[in-house]
């Protein structure tokens, strides 16, 4: 195998289909925690927020651990009126401040991954 890249790669079938997509470790591991979506848990009442109540997955989380905005906004060191655009149905978040946000909530990250 040739030197590492931090390149993304792309390994192809002999017809050119696409059939995995190489990517480097740093980012594997910031955009997975390392391990494999199968391993992240979401429990069934948040589930059923999000599908049954139309609500953004953070919200659903907050709600179901009983936090109120300003709770959250607080541990996080921000206004509620900017956490509260950040939990926004729809909002998109760096993985930096999604981080943020599940430690305010006490979750992993990957569990309020959209």
């Amino acid at each position: 195998m040739s030197a590492p890249t931090n390149e993304h790669q792309i390994i192809r079938s002999t017809g050119g289909t696409p059939l995995f997509a190489v990517i480097p470790w740093a980012e594997y591991e910031e955009v997975f925690d390392g391990r494999p979506d199968e391993a992240v848990f979401i429990p069934q009442e948040v589930v059923e927020l999000v599908h049954l109540e139309d609500m953004g997955l953070i919200r659903a989380w907050r709600e179901h651990l009983g936090l109120s905005q300003r709770e959250v906004a607080k541990r996080m060191g921000v206004s509620q009126p900017a956490y509260a655009k950040m939990e926004a149905k729809g909002a998109s978040s760096r993985v930096a401040t999604l981080k943020k946000i599940a430690a305010a909530l006490g979750v992993e990250w990957g569990q309020i991954r959209p």
